[in-house]
């Protein structure tokens, strides 16, 4: 669907490199204005009508959804979510924005095991398979965490990967939350790698390996981002 805008995307945003990327194109052309709100201070999300937006997206960001102390606005923006939610609108989280409508459900959100950074094969659920989240099957999808959490009651889990078993979930048809990174354009991604050369080398990852794995695989990944989010967006209930 394309045309002139007609429901709002209010996207809560915690870093200006973390941004929508390819998602933004193609909530515009299923006609939503973007509405971005940058996220510093509790008082940021207080001035957000959980309910009123036509969808809210939650990006990711640096820190953890369990740095609550050092990010007071996190235990707000889980408050926002949870009441959200409760409301059945549609709600839309990507890495954070996904750990954080875990908490919001009042899961255990925790560093895990291993970091993952780089272009990973995700597996989908036999009910990831028969929803959007298939689009992503045998397509390595950018990686760049090492938090995970534990799977809400409500919900239902739609991929996994070989290190975490939350990769992907689902809340009836009105959210939708994934701990990969699907948004990421290939100017992100440069910008990540050159930014994160620190991380990289703490975890032994040559960052020229990452790009060439850009290269390889980034077309796709756009590919089954685009085809995802709008099988997604065109079955929300209106």
């Amino acid at each position: 669907m394309t045309g002139t805008a007609t429901r709002t995307a209010l996207v809560l945003q915690h870093d200006p490199t973390i941004h929508l990327g390819n998602i933004g194109p193609t909530l515009e052309e299923h006609g939503y204005e973007l509405r971005v709100v940058e996220v510093r201070t509790p008082e940021d999300v207080a001035a957000v009508d959980p309910t009123d937006a036509d969808l809210v997206v939650v990006l990711g960001g640096e820190m953890g959804a369990y740095q609550t102390d050092e990010f007071p606005f996190l235990e707000a923006e889980k408050a926002l979510l949870r009441e959200r939610l409760d409301a059945e609108r549609p709600t839309l989280g990507v890495c954070l924005g996904a750990q954080l409508m875990a908490g919001a459900l009042g899961e255990r959100v925790y560093k895990g095991d291993t970091t993952q950074i780089g272009y990973r094969r995700v597996e989908t659920t036999e009910a990831g398979a028969s929803s959007p989240i298939r689009h992503f099957e045998g397509v390595p999808v950018v990686e760049w965490h090492g938090d995970t959490f534990e799977l809400p009651d409500r919900a239902t889990r739609l991929a996994s990967s070989s290190d975490y078993s939350n990769e992907a979930f689902a809340i009836g048809g009105f959210a939708l939350a994934v701990q990969f990174h699907p948004e990421v354009t290939d100017e992100m991604h440069e910008s990540w790698v050159s930014d994160g050369y620190n991380e990289l080398d703490e975890q032994a990852i040559d960052p020229d390996a990452l790009r060439r794995d850009r290269e390889l695989y980034s077309a796709r990944m756009q590919e089954a981002s685009r085809a995802a989010f709008s099988e997604w967006l065109e079955a929300l209930p209106r």
